[in-house]
């Protein structure tokens, strides 16, 4: 019978015993069960071998001890709506947590995400993107201070490829470094890292602040693991579950798993379960709503329930990997300790597993629960050894709890509550693309004659082409935006529109006309911070006159407008003004001319941008001049439950330097920028202007 089950798993685990060809961060299982006592000596040798030397001590510091058991990240795009409301200007964090918590339960720790996608806008840099959000730091200790009631981490990005944009006195480290303090955080995520070094983890030892380190791509070599206690972990799909190497090297460490793009994260969370971590619950992407299935949102809480009971036995030193089982397809970690042991089980079967799952050792007095489902297990006991049955649902979890103690209160309220818990079978696993909302632009008083400084544009069929610049997502639904003729969100634009004809503005709105609106109205913004930043008061510096006015939001555009009787283009307008009908790429043709488009500036301070009339070559068909490339012009605003972004076109002269994960520019007439809304202060910026139209008669 036990030979019969180990030639069965032999033939359902094919990864040979081959340690010294392991790579990355993964660990492939043992060919079969007679490979296991082999596989676990030359993995343990291996350990042995590696260790020496390593530094552990971080892992001793209580300080830092939360990192051991903070298995559920959220990672929260501080322009997420269920965030930030900018109707009343007020952080809504108990909406967000409310939400998150309904969909899978307590969570440990969050990434509060800033910066990136739109960093390289203008030349301001992640610190002072930082202090552009609303409230500023102030706020954002606030938000900590909030978690911290709640016992949940605050983590915050280190952007280390953020050269290009203004310099940082002090460094990047220093910076951030007294920014953790003044703020009270409590880790840093390392963007793009592959381990966080001395350079950025010395700042904080130098003050000996007990900051946690988590770079995002691991780290360059295992003894980095001593100063960076936690890492993510994309790992590749495999068959069989891989076991964590940096688990492995140092029980203590914490992994979060993360697969943002995935939409059924069985796998990752089997993995997770499997090895003792935890995940990144990641579903507003860069402004893209990648949600939980109620499937797995369930299998997370149940995992993480589990996980913080027994998070003392998830860091034992003795942990078994690839513990024997009774069937092929269904693998599981033992977890020891002195009175107590946690089997952690998965099934990568398509079938209900059922009857004899595993023989353990026995002794008089020890009791089994079957955790995951919450009833206690009765096993045939023979000789010294017990044998337990339970079943495990297609693709399922189980978890099986051996005690020769009395359970704590909390270990038997845990257990009764998972009675309570939906199967995972009666979840759906079925993923929905979250749809969007264009907002809408009211139509103008319809005029005849062509106002002063604007240009006819006349009725016609338009082939509307255009795509997203978004670095990530590749051609996914619910990447971009939704036009009302299309039913979800998605990267590539095409429809035949038939055009109304409209007057639009020949040149981008100066600061000069701007002014006027401010003297003739006393226009005040709600939310002033960053409003005409480069003015004094209500004047512009004198050879800005005729410069386009910039540092303005969506909102503060839409009033001028207002004022004006006209009102923002639609994206498919602007573009016909600029394109005409012969789909060129660029206002004044197909070929690139230098001569029609200021040159780019590419330092880490910017300089201003030109006048809106200083390049006459770069008239589109119409005759509208300065579409492309001096600054960024507002048109389109779309919404969901998550995010808002508007539609910026034209591309600017700014182009930081020394990344690709700087906003993309979008010179082509076929491409258009998502650029995400938070707060007008936040969204304002030193190469965003705008022009308007009015609607002909």
């Amino acid at each position: 019978m036990w030979l019969a089950a180990v030639d069965k798993a032999s033939q359902t685990c094919p990864h040979p015993v081959n340690i010294t060809a392991m790579s990355g961060q993964q660990i492939p299982g043992p060919a079969g069960l007679r490979d296991f006592a082999a596989w676990t000596d030359t993995l343990k040798a291996w350990r042995d071998e590696r260790r020496k030397g390593f530094d552990s001590s971080l892992y001793d510091r209580a300080e830092l001890k939360w990192t051991q058991s903070s298995f559920v990240q959220v990672f929260i795009l501080l322009e997420d709506r269920s965030l930030y409301d900018v109707e009343s200007g007020r952080y809504t964090l108990d909406k967000l947590l409310e939400a998150v918590t309904q969909s899978v339960g307590a969570i440990d720790s969050v990434v509060l995400w800033t910066g990136y996608p739109n960093i390289g806008i203008d030349d301001r840099n992640q610190i002072d993107l930082l202090h552009d959000i609303p409230g500023g730091l102030a706020a954002l200790k606030q938000l900590i201070t909030d978690l911290h009631r709640r016992n949940i981490r605050a983590i915050l990005p280190v952007l280390p490829w953020d050269v290009g944009t203004r310099a940082i006195e002090g460094g990047i480290p220093q910076s951030l470094t007294e920014i953790a303090m003044e703020i009270g955080l409590d880790a840093f995520n390392g963007d793009t890292m592959n381990t966080v070094g001395p350079d950025f983890t010395g700042p904080a030892r130098s003050f000996a602040y007990p900051v946690a380190f988590e770079p995002e791509l691991g780290v360059a070599d295992l003894h980095d693991l001593g100063a960076n206690v936690m890492t993510w972990g994309y790992w590749h799909p495999s068959p069989t579950p891989s076991v964590s190497m940096y688990k492995w090297f140092e029980s203590r460490h914490m992994v979060h798993l993360c697969q943002r793009w995935a939409r059924n994260k069985t796998e990752m969370l089997q993995s997770a379960f499997m090895n003792g971590v935890g995940w990144v619950m990641w579903e507003n992407v860069w402004g893209i709503w990648n949600g939980i299935t109620p499937r797995d949102g369930e299998a997370m809480r149940r995992i993480s329930t589990l996980a913080r009971t027994f998070d003392h036995l998830l860091t034992s030193p003795d942990w078994e990997p690839y513990t024997p089982l009774r069937h092929p397809g269904v693998f599981g970690s033992r977890f020891p300790s002195k009175d107590k042991c946690l089997w952690t089980i998965v099934s990568r079967r398509p079938d209900l597993v059922f009857g004899e799952q595993m023989i353990v050792p026995h002794i008089e007095g020890r009791k089994y629960f079957d955790a995951w489902n919450g009833v206690e297990l009765f096993p045939m006991v023979t000789a010294s050894s017990a044998s337990l049955e339970f079943e495990i649902q297609p693709m399922g979890f189980a978890a099986v709890l051996a005690t020769d103690v009395p359970l704590t209160r909390k270990e038997h309220g845990v257990i009764r509550a998972m009675q309570r818990r939906p199967s995972l079978e009666d979840c759906s696993d079925t993923w929905e693309c979250e749809t969007q909302e264009m907002v809408d632009i009211k139509p103008t008083r319809a005029v005849s004659k062509t106002p002063a400084g604007m240009v006819e544009i006349p009725a016609g069929n338009f082939d509307f082409y255009v795509s997203g610049t978004e670095i990530e997502g590749e051609d996914s639904e619910g990447v971009d935006v939704q036009y009302p003729w299309e039913n979800r969100p998605r990267r590539h634009h095409h429809q035949t529109i038939e055009v109304d004809a409209i007057f639009m503005d020949r040149y981008p709105v100066t600061n000069a006309q701007f002014q006027q609106f401010l003297m003739a109205t006393g226009y005040q913004p709600k939310d002033s911070h960053n409003f005409l930043r480069n003015w004094t008061g209500t004047f512009f510096p004198a050879e800005w006159k005729n410069k386009p006015v910039t540092w303005v939001s969506m909102e503060d555009a839409r009033a001028y407008a207002q004022w004006q009787g006209k009102r923002l283009p639609h994206d498919w307008e602007w573009q016909y003004a600029a394109q005409g009908t012969d789909q060129r790429l660029f206002p004044w043709g197909n070929d690139w001319d230098p001569r029609a488009m200021p040159p780019p500036d590419m330092g880490r301070t910017m300089g201003p941008p030109a006048d809106v009339d200083a390049h006459p070559f770069g008239a589109s068909p119409f005759g509208v001049l300065d579409m492309v490339g001096n600054v960024w012009q507002w048109t389109e605003e779309f919404v969901d439950r998550h995010t808002r972004a508007a539609i910026i076109r034209g591309g600017s002269y700014y182009r930081p330097q020394g990344s690709h994960w700087y906003l993309p520019q979008a010179y082509p007439l076929n491409l258009h920028t998502k650029y995400l809304l938070m707060s007008p202060g936040r969204d304002r910026a030193a190469t965003i202007g705008f022009r308007c139209v009015v609607d002909k008669r």
